[in-house]
Formats: C-alpha cells, structure tokens, sequence
C-alpha cells in the first residue's frame, strides 16, 4: 500500500472516529464565538496533489492582498504534503510551508499559535481535526460530512462548481465578501497567476510540451498515442518536449520512438523547473494532472484529454484552452478523489490522434489571433 492509500485508509477509520467524537463533545458545551478579531497569523491546511494546490493560489494571493491591507504584519503559513509544496514554494505570498505528511512538521505547525485556519481539502477529515487542534477562533472548512461540525464557518461545497470558484468561496467568510457567483475572472483571463521567473528556453514559438502521466490510470492515454501524436506534430514543424515525472519514463521512451527528435525531461526537472520550461512552449497537450493545471497557472495554452474526471470542476477555462471529452454515460466517474477502477476505459480509447492534433493547430491558430500585435 503506497502512502497516498495509507493515509485515505488511516483518515475513513481514524479520522472519522475522531472527527465524531469532538462534533459530539462540541455539541455538549457548546459553540465558541465566531468574532473575527485581528487576524495577525493564518494557516491554510492543503493535502493533496499538484491541481488543487495551483487553483488555491489565486485565492492566496487575495487572503494575502486582503488581511495585510488590514494588518500589514500577517502572515499566512501553508500546511501541505511532499508531493504539492513545491507548488506553494512558487507563491510570493506565504510566510512558512509544514508538510503535513512528515511527523516534525505538523508537530512544528500545531506548536504556532493562529487567529484563523482554512482547511481547503474537500473530504477527508484529519485535516479538520487538525484545523480544530490549532485553537483558532476561526476555522473555515468545506462541510461535506462530519468534518463540518469542526468549523466555526461551514462552506458549502458543490461538484457542479469549477474548484478555483470553490477556493474563493472557502475564503469569502475570513475577507468579508459573499460567495462569487460564475467563474472569478483570474482563471479566464489568459493570464499567468503564477510566476516562473519569466525564463525562455526555446525561443521559435513553434514548441509543444506534451505530459504524458496521470496519477490515475485510467486517466492515461497511452505512450502510443501521445508518441503518434508528437509524430504528426513534428511533421508539421512543430518541436516537441516530453514533460513529467520518473514514472512517465516508459512513456516517454515510446513517445520517442515514434518521434526521435523529441527531447525528454521526464524524470529530471522539478516543479520550480518545469514552471519555466512549460512558460516557454508554444502549448501543452495532456492527460487530466497536475502538470495541466501548472501550464494553466503560466497562461500556456492547454489541449487536455477528460474522461473520468470531472471537466465543470477540473478542466482549464478561458479561449486558449481546449478540452476534449467523449462525455459518455458513464463519465465522469470520479467523486472526491476516488476513481472507479475501469478495464476498458472507453472515455479515453474513442478519442483520435487526428482529433488532438487538429484541436492543437487550431487552439495555436487562434492564441495567434488574439495575441496582441
């Protein structure tokens, strides 16, 4: 069992025991005072992979702007995983990163002391139990199950919403706004919300990055395909870069197979490098994961495969984006992480290579027309 399904399996059994009998021992002495106050320090609790940590920064950056027009001297601390914090790394806007997944430092966290916590996971409860062992007066958390008993400010949470929406919503109690209603205009504008250090690396505005991995197989749509693909792209003059981690090297061996000029990073660049490398390309093709959401955050163009996941929630917004999705009866089929296992997983099979390619020209056909001149 790897340490992701370790830690679902320890949060359904101990985490819910937990999370039950402090709701009922709250219920019995009753509810603190929901006074903001001044809030001088703030935790933001974010578990989990790469996405969600990309299309929580922009809500950051407004708790940022925010509490330190009000107090100048607060400071917001991110408690996250291994896996996601060099996502955060990339943020201007954070004091201290704790992992939540190493003993020292959630133990180093629960010694500060905070004003306000917001727990942006979504279901799992030993981040709310976490959230409720800091002591601040207020804590903000989606109230999804039992985990909303330990909240002073239970939000709402929604799979019809897009997630960068859920984000700001989630936040809107501690500045002082109601919930936004569509899409907050950050995530369509077209432009970077994050930072790469503005690095070129290629410079003929003919470069396609193309990512290959999923954290869920049956999110993957194959070394084959992204490797015939590249092929036909290279044949069109594109250049072509292989994206990911060590774990998409077999895929990135097939891809160059079929494309020998392709140059491979799989396995080789951190976050902090892949940031730049993907600001630099001309656009992104790629499975629903993180490497997409980080290619969204620069203002890269994205031409993204859906299936399981859920595109209303999930997928890149705005015109230099496009999605392809079968939208078949049994899809999407993931809800709050968990994807069903799928032996055929037609969702992805029934899309072509003709089909990824054309969207690929046409989306850069028309980026090239909205450019600014």
């Amino acid at each position: 069992m790897n340490k992701i399904r370790f830690l679902k399996a320890v949060d359904r059994v101990v985490g819910s025991a937990l999370s039950s009998i402090i709701v009922s021992i709250l219920r019995l002495i009753g509810r603190e005072s929901l006074s903001h106050g001044t809030l001088g320090k703030i935790l933001v609790i974010r578990p989990g992979g790469i996405g969600d940590a990309v299309l929580l920064l922009p809500a950051l950056k407004k708790i940022s702007e925010q509490i330190r027009e009000l107090c100048p001297g607060a400071q917001i601390d991110i408690l996250c995983e291994k896996r996601n914090h060099g996502i955060f790394q990339l943020s201007g806007d954070i004091n201290r990163i704790y992992l939540y997944d190493r003993g020292i430092g959630l133990i180093k966290c629960l010694r500060n002391s905070y004003d306000a916590v917001v727990d942006t996971e979504q279901w799992h409860r030993l981040s709310a139990v976490i959230a409720y062992l800091t002591r601040a007066r207020v804590r903000v958390g989606f109230n999804t199950n039992e985990r909303g008993g330990l909240f002073t400010h239970m939000i709402p949470y929604s799979h019809d919403d897009y997630e960068g929406k859920s984000f700001f919503n989630l936040i809107a109690p501690l500045i002082g706004v109601k919930p936004f209603d569509g899409v907050p205009d950050v995530f369509i504008s077209g432009g970077a919300f994050i930072d790469s250090g503005h690095i070129e690396i290629f410079k003929t505005g003919k470069t396609i990055a193309i990512a290959p991995g999923a954290s869920v197989k049956e999110r993957s749509w194959g070394g084959d395909n992204f490797g015939l693909t590249a092929q036909r792209l290279s044949e069109l003059g594109f250049n072509i870069v292989i994206i990911g981690s060590q774990a998409d090297k077999s895929d990135a061996v097939t891809i160059k197979d079929y494309c020998t000029g392709a140059v491979d990073f799989t396995g080789t660049t951190s976050l902090k490098d892949t940031a730049p490398l993907l600001k630099s390309v001309s656009a992104l093709v790629c499975a629903d994961s993180g490497i997409m959401h980080i290619a969204y955050a620069l203002g890269t163009p994205t031409v993204s495969l859906f299936g399981s996941g859920i595109e209303k929630k999930w997928a890149p917004q705005g015109k230099s984006h496009r999605v392809i999705n079968k939208h078949l009866p049994c899809s999407p089929c993931t809800k709050f992480g968990y994807t069903p296992p799928c032996a055929s997983v037609k969702c992805l099979t029934q899309i072509t290579v003709d089909e990824v390619v054309g969207e690929v020209v046409d989306l850069l056909r028309i980026v090239s027309c909205l450019a600014p001149c």
